[in-house]
């Protein structure tokens, strides 16, 4: 019996996973990943501590799994996408990752992709606040002190894969949705790297590998930290948006892969490119096709923030109960409709899908309003900037996909995949695993190893859908106006929240 092991690092939760090669997820533990926020627009990790923290969720993992550490057939390592993660030329860390949540760079982001179209045609990709390069050029600008320590440019999982491997690899199709890889020759390119202002980083980016290819096995090091046997195979892993529609079936232009968690995705494999009027990303998906994303951080991650500023209390009742918060929000959700809350929610708390600029709102607020309707406003808030993205690869495919392939923490809330079928006015499906970041990785590793021949083989012997939440016209109607209401506001403010944001460093 072969079993997989995928360390699966979000901005929201650490979660080591395991997956029999029949996609059944056997085991799991998680942690809280530990954010710091050194200052406003800031979004760090400490790393000296993320192996030793790994190493413990692991060993619960094969203990929830009940299976033996030398029962592991190979690891994979999933993480978020962007952000930005170095060691010095020694391979030491030195100093915190960034998030894909940060923010320090957005003023930099925005002036470079006022003149985008000089890259377009190599990296197909427009410019974030939280890629590589942009941030790189921010360190160079205000940090040139850790900026020249630089030794080696890594993505989130590619780092963990360092900490268990001792080998230093880009994987490509992190690398090519990080505006570092010219998309049509799938290599780094020095006019990309000029563009950006950072030309002296082109020898630190590490050798370029595939999700499925062999990237070294566990060290003596990485063995005593995590129970792990040594010399175990370790495979190359995958962006957590890969990894993602990998695990959802999503191989081709028939479904979309939506995912709801602390970032806002959607993406559909495509022979085509999205062309610079879109407006949106391109990066080179793990069969080799292209994925066209449109992304920001205006998802699930907003609910959990919110839910610590107007319910702590209740939060506290509910465990002091032992019930979940969620429970509460459930109930809440399923007797309620789409006319409870009358106000309107951006979920701009980690920065926006709009004007760079703009942060997070209520509008709409009257004495009478309650917690109940802001909390719900929040809800419906998190699926129009899904609305945005959507309506966005929908120009670019044409018409519309068979069904959206959902995934992230909103799915753990049956009243919210409802909400997204109505206010999407398309179909919602889930598939069995529950980790979906998990079970892609777990995909990674059997066609790296062998199990299977390739991925389309490996999709369906381990994916499942076993849910579909059809839209329900009257909700969907009132949503349309709602939405309608939502994009006219954005568009009345948009341009005028710079002042806002000068108040408030003023």
């Amino acid at each position: 019996m072969n079993y997989f092991l995928t360390i699966d690092n979000g901005g929201t939760n650490t979660k080591a996973i395991i997956i029999d090669a029949q996609g059944h997820q056997l085991g799991k533990a998680s942690f809280g990943t530990k954010r710091l926020t050194p200052q406003p627009d800031f979004q760090e990790i400490a790393l000296t501590t993320l192996l030793t923290d790994i190493g413990h969720v692991i060993q619960k993992a094969l203990q929830n799994a009940q299976i033996m550490p030398e029962q592991v057939s190979a690891v994979a390592v999933v993480g978020h996408g962007k952000g930005l993660y170095v060691l010095d030329q020694n391979g030491k860390i030195f100093m915190n990752g960034i998030l894909s949540t940060d923010n320090r760079a957005k003023k930099i982001a925005a002036a470079l992709n006022r003149q985008v179209a000089r890259i377009y045609p190599l990296s197909h990709q427009q410019v974030m606040a939280s890629q590589a390069p942009v941030i790189l050029h921010w360190l160079k600008e205000n940090q040139p002190e850790k900026y020249r320590r630089i030794g080696y440019v890594l993505s989130n999982k590619d780092f963990i894969r360092y900490l268990l491997t001792g080998k230093i690899y880009q994987e490509l199709g992190d690398a090519s949705g990080n505006n570092l890889v010219n998309l049509d020759t799938g290599s780094y390119d020095l006019h990309l790297l000029d563009f950006f202002g950072i030309p002296e980083i082109y020898p630190k980016l590490p050798p370029i590998i595939h999700a499925t290819d062999y990237a070294g096995e566990i060290t003596a090091a990485a063995a005593q930290a995590t129970g792990l046997r040594q010399e175990t195979p370790v495979y190359g892993g995958m962006f957590d948006i890969d990894a993602c529609a990998l695990a959802t079936g999503v191989l081709d232009e028939q479904l979309f892969s939506m995912i709801a968690g602390t970032w806002n995705m959607n993406i559909f494999p495509s022979k085509k490119q999205a062309p610079i009027t879109a407006g949106l990303m391109n990066s080179i998906f793990p069969t080799g096709e292209n994925l066209i994303e449109a992304s920001s951080p205006t998802s699930a991650g907003n609910l959990d923030l919110m839910l610590k500023m107007l319910l702590a209390d209740e939060s506290q009742n509910a465990q002091a109960n032992h019930k979940s918060i969620y429970d509460y929000l459930e109930t809440m959700l399923e007797n309620t409709n789409a006319n409870y809350a009358q106000l309107v929610f951006f979920p701009f708390l980690y920065g926006s899908n709009v004007d760079p600029n703009a942060e997070g709102a209520f509008i709409g607020i009257q004495s009478s309003t309650t917690k109940s309707e802001m909390i719900r406003a929040v809800y419906e808030g998190i699926c129009f900037a899904h609305h945005y993205h959507v309506d966005q690869l929908l120009k670019v495919l044409g018409h519309p996909p068979v069904a959206i392939r959902m995934s992230g923490g909103a799915c753990n809330s049956k009243q919210w995949v409802q909400m997204f079928a109505d206010v999407l006015n398309l179909p919602i499906e889930l598939t069995a695993a529950t980790e979906l970041g998990g079970l892609g990785g777990a995909i990674a590793c059997a066609v790296g190893s062998g199990v299977y021949p390739n991925f389309l083989t490996a999709v369906s012997k381990m994916t499942r859908v076993v849910a579909r939440y059809e839209p329900r016209e009257a909700a969907t109607k009132i949503y349309e106006q709602k939405y309608h209401v939502y994009r006219s506001l954005l568009q009345a403010l948009d341009g005028n929240w710079a002042g806002l944001n000068d108040l408030k460093r003023s």
